[in-house]
């Protein structure tokens, strides 16, 4: 059984990693002044934060339309039989419930569809990992079965300077935006359930990384192989800064760079910095 494999723009994997892999993206939209753009499509990374600079506007974010789906579906049904979707938490986004309507409407092809419970690289992690195993000719049951030991050590942890992108976007409650802004608190965010929470409140932002350098030493500790990021808002100088110390200091830690792309970038505001990481199975 041939099984194809796609995700949505908020992987924010490279049109390298996607061409490799064959791997099909689905993008979001993101709102601003001058009109709607899809993201890793029709806006790239760096013009959507020199817009938001620039405007007055907060953007919004749109999920893909459920018939792009059904048509990409119908598409790959002339080569595949299978597909597997991997998409962005839905406690953050209607994405992953979008790609399983579109699903029942088709009947050409099997669709199956996967909540990372994550987005940006830990959702790449997944897709990478479906799309290698579906090339070495594994089952979707295999694959979802990686998968879900995959969940058991993936790992984001990231800071951001403003935390009311997050309450104005609707991804956190006003009480915990307010508590962080009279503080001046860091607090290092996480997903957990789905959603988007504080893991713990920290004061400045330096503290704040250090900490979620401890959280990775723990694994780094325990894991044989741990393949990593570093993910930035429009921060990149100080985000392959980090990078390089880490990789200094962790040998056994594979790490690469990459980005919050605009729909991410909406939520967390210019300038937040993450770190992600999972076992290498």
């Amino acid at each position: 059984m041939s099984i194809a494999v796609v995700t949505d723009s908020t992987a924010y994997l490279t049109p390298e990693e996607r061409a490799r892999y064959n791997i099909r993206m689905i993008p979001l939209s993101v709102n601003l002044e001058d009109g709607s753009y899809e993201e890793e499509v029709e806006i790239t990374t760096s013009e959507f934060y020199n817009k938001v600079r620039n405007s007055k506007q907060f953007p919004k974010t749109t999920q893909p339309p459920v018939g792009k789906f059904v048509a990409l579906f119908e598409e790959l049904a002339k080569d595949y039989d299978e597909v597997i979707c991997i998409h962005l938490s839905s406690g953050i986004s209607g994405t992953y419930q979008g790609a399983v309507q579109a699903g029942q409407m088709v009947d050409a092809i099997t669709v199956h569809t996967f909540d990372s419970e994550i987005s940006c690289a830990p959702q790449g992690y997944y897709v990478i990992k479906a799309a290698e195993m579906a090339e070495q000719g594994a089952s979707a049951e295999e694959i979802f079965s990686t998968l879900e030991e995959m969940k058991q050590s993936n790992q984001a942890f990231f800071v951001v300077d403003d935390l009311a992108h997050l309450q104005r976007g609707g991804r956190l409650s006003a009480a915990a935006a307010l508590v962080g802004g009279l503080l001046q608190v860091k607090p290092i965010l996480c997903f957990e359930n789905k959603v988007i929470v504080p893991a713990e409140k920290i004061r400045t932002k330096k503290k704040a990384l250090r900490r979620v350098e401890e959280l990775l030493a723990k694994d780094a500790a325990q894991y044989d192989r741990i393949q990593a990021t570093v993910i930035h808002a429009n921060c990149e100088e100080e985000g392959r800064e980090w990078m390089n110390q880490l990789a200094e200091t962790y040998p056994n830690v594979e790490f690469d760079l990459s980005y919050f792309g605009p729909v991410i970038g909406t939520h967390l505001g210019e300038g937040s910095i993450g770190l992600s990481w999972v076992e290498k199975i």
